[in-house]
């Protein structure tokens, strides 16, 4: 299996600080019941987290209302 590293996950969200946020609020929501985004058995819940960012399924709230904003 591959490891996931945080450059793959600065890859997708632009400071550390925001991933940290965005990794923290996703670890929540998985343990009070969210399904997972990816396929990604036998990992703690960060690790699903960080997976999830990764893979683009969880963007934060501030890209999608830039997003938003140029379209």
């Amino acid at each position: 299996m591959a490891r996931i590293t945080i450059e793959d996950c600065l890859k997708k969200v632009e400071n550390r600080f925001l991933l940290v946020n965005m990794v923290a609020k996703r670890v929540r929501q998985i343990r009070e019941g969210s399904d997972y985004l990816v396929s990604s058995p036998k990992n703690e819940d960060i690790v699903v987290s960080l997976r999830e960012v990764a893979a683009g399924k969880v963007v934060s709230q501030e890209a999608e209302s830039q997003e938003g904003a140029t379209e």
